[in-house]
């Protein structure tokens, strides 16, 4: 019997106030919104769900995820421009890596053009509001649905 999906969602600072936060950038949404919305679109996979404004807490969950995760979607926010321990941290990781953004960080100021997340992420999804999440959380299923199926292929022919 294969072992259960588990999704990690997690998102870094200020994500907590979507909604109220530059809406013209940001959307409407709220974060309980947006993890709605990444529930429904799991497709009955376990999603765990998170926000900090604490960049340790997210690298500590990020090394949970080692664990316990099938796959991660990320949205670090500012940390994504900034942080060499993140991306670090990232590195670890053998499960699907997808970095999502409501906004499209290369629209946008310059110092948002470089991301430390990307070079470790299998893509990214940025630019549509909250339906960045809803998309990123479905490529993410798709990386662990591929990745299984082809262990359960080879372990076949072999």
């Amino acid at each position: 019997m294969p072992e259960p999906t588990v999704l990690y969602v997690l998102n870094g600072p200020n994500l907590n106030l979507l909604g109220v936060r530059e809406p013209e950038v940001y959307g409407h949404a709220t974060l309980a919104d947006v993890q709605a919305l990444c529930e429904a679109a799991a497709d009955g996979a376990t999603v765990v769900f998170r926000q900090t404004n604490h960049e340790g807490e997210l690298i500590d969950w990020i090394h949970e995820a080692r664990e316990k995760a099938s796959a991660l979607v990320l949205n670090a926010a500012a940390w994504t421009h900034t942080s060499v321990a993140l991306h670090d941290a990232l590195k670890t990781l053998t499960i699907p890596i997808v970095e999502c953004h409501l906004s499209n960080p290369a629209a946008r100021e310059r110092f948002r053009h470089r991301s430390y997340v990307s070079p470790v992420a299998a893509g990214v999804v940025s630019g549509f509001g909250s339906f960045s999440y809803e998309l990123a959380v479905k490529a993410a299923l798709r990386l662990v649905q591929e990745r299984t199926g082809a262990a359960g292929r080879s372990n076949q022919t072999t």
